[in-house]
């Protein structure tokens, strides 16, 4: 058996869209399950989103501190932000968020890992890319509006966040993710091995 996700598609006799949000909406599904019975599914569509683990010289990845409203905590996060425009290059999403989040760019861009977030709630897809060769960015910095004026910033060693993850002290999915993935890919074939920053994803296609 070869462990792989596949995509597949089971047959939806109806769909409606109770709700409509800014970003997001609500679908809801009439799904014909294997035994031909029809089931309702209700989902969150999202138009995915990008994540940075921005590793600067001295081995440390960059955070930010932001309120999160749904889960009543102010979580520390990598950089991360909606895909705003349908079929959007990932790797120009990501270089703008780490520039507006953070006032940073980077030189070495390459693909840490691809996941959906709550795949029996949302059909969110993120890439998380690793940025290294940091900088700070010219120009004027991005004028930050809501949770984001509150936002706090650090610079914290990577064995110090396995560390906090491991002992239920930082849960953000990207941030979590994103360092246990880069702490997988140097013990493998190194992160020189890792997917290019314009690597195909099929989960949110796009023009490299």
């Amino acid at each position: 058996m070869t462990i792989k996700d596949t995509p597949e598609e089971w047959e939806i006799r109806a769909t409606r869209t109770p709700f409509t949000g800014a970003k997001t909406s609500v679908r809801t599904d009439d799904v014909v399950m294997p035994d031909g019975s029809v089931a309702t599914r209700d989902y969150q569509v999202h138009p995915g989103s990008v994540a940075v683990l921005a590793l600067d010289e001295d081995d440390r990845v960059l955070l930010i501190n932001q309120y999160r409203h749904p889960v009543r905590h102010k979580l520390w996060e990598i950089p991360a932000g909606l895909l705003d425009v349908p079929g959007e290059n990932p790797l120009h999403a990501a270089q703008r968020e780490l520039y507006e989040e953070a006032h940073v760019k980077a030189e070495d861009w390459r693909v840490l890992t691809d996941l959906y977030t709550t795949p029996g709630g949302c059909d969110e897809a993120v890439r998380i890319f690793l940025a290294r060769n940091l900088s700070e960015a010219e120009g004027e910095r991005f004028a930050a509006e809501h949770e984001e004026t509150d936002m706090q910033h650090a610079r914290v060693p990577v064995d110090e966040l396995v560390r906090g993850i491991l002992a239920g002290e930082l849960h953000n999915t990207c941030l979590v993710t994103g360092v246990l993935s880069l702490v997988a890919a140097r013990q493998g074939d190194g992160v020189e091995a890792l997917r290019p920053a314009v690597a195909p994803w099929p989960a949110r296609p796009f023009e490299a």
